[in-house]
């Protein structure tokens, strides 16, 4: 099989696998949800929103009345809410074997988290770097266990900015977004290093889903930008269902392994079947992402049980 037709049909039988995507009541999330809850994991949704929640799961049983689906409600902006839904997961399970961190927002008007962190920063990175710290004992124990952290096109434009992470001194919206997909990256590929340092089981792999029809600037883009967007999206984009298949491959393919990166084949990996890419040099500057890490350990007060490589 070329790797370049690897669809949904390709992913390998999930039964008995217990897997977690957050923000999947929308977007890529319910897409991901969708197709492997039809592969027979069964799938633990995240969503902010209970209401929004139980509509995406009525939305997948719809095509599979007899998806393995659970809802957990999970603000990752708020690290009392992941702090909360950890503690709840490792209460009552014993096994974690897939962690796909998905949710996201984007290019918000300036606000903070209930933590002091400035929105996308915290939702986008912290959230997810909390909430795979603690759920990392419970992956150790998963079958074929994988993170599978969503990044986006917009690192290549991202840097992290030290000295303004509040943005208080000078914030524009997409370049914060794009600190935040810059931050998945680094924090994927750094967990990889640890990850293999360690000799531990667990895979870290990072995905994104090029230009893709999501509702993503319906969690806080501002108007003008909104209306742009929609009015393009059309034109350039790929449905959600296809944006998802680069996590969705990361997530599954028994050849994939720790530390790739999965994205669009086709032109500036906007569109296409899901392929290996590649992050731009600066997320794998190792002194950069030991010093991310750092900071985001301070930030959440989470610590993995991992050295730095």
């Amino acid at each position: 099989m070329s790797s370049r037709q690897w669809t949904v049909a390709d992913i390998p039988d999930q039964t008995g696998r217990t897997v977690v995507v957050t923000g999947a009541n929308s977007g890529l999330g319910i897409e991901t949800a969708r197709a492997l809850a039809g592969k027979g994991a069964h799938v633990i949704m995240t969503s902010r929103s209970e209401a929004k929640g139980r509509k995406a799961i009525e939305d997948i049983k719809a095509g599979f009345p007899r998806a393995g689906l659970e809802l957990r409600t999970l603000d990752l902006e708020d690290l009392d809410s992941v702090t909360e839904f950890a503690d709840r997961l490792i209460a009552d399970r014993d096994r974690l074997d897939l962690l796909i961190n998905n949710a996201g927002v984007m290019a918000p008007p300036r606000s903070l988290s209930p933590q002091g962190h400035e929105r996308q920063f915290a939702t986008n990175h912290l959230g997810h770097f909390a909430l795979t710290g603690r759920l990392l004992g419970l992956l150790e124990a998963g079958r074929d266990p994988r993170v599978v952290t969503v990044s986006s096109l917009a690192h290549r434009t991202g840097k992290i900015y030290f000295d303004d992470l509040d943005g208080a001194k000078n914030y524009r919206a997409v370049y914060f977004y794009s600190q935040s997909k810059f931050a998945n990256a680094l924090f994927g590929i750094e967990l990889d290093r640890r990850l293999r340092a360690a000799g531990s089981p667990v895979r870290s792999l990072l995905a994104h889903p090029g230009f893709s029809a999501t509702r993503l600037v319906a969690n806080g883009m501002n108007a003008p930008l909104r209306l742009v967007t929609n009015l393009i999206m059309p034109f350039v984009t790929q449905s959600q269902a296809d944006g998802a298949l680069p996590q969705l491959r990361a997530a599954t393919d028994p050849n994939a392994q720790s530390g790739e990166y999965y994205g669009p084949a086709g032109k500036r990996e906007r569109k296409g079947p899901p392929v290996v890419v590649d992050t731009i040099p600066e997320a794998k500057d190792p002194a950069l992402a030991a010093r991310l890490w750092t900071l985001s350990e301070e930030l959440t007060g989470v610590k993995f049980a991992l050295a730095a490589a």
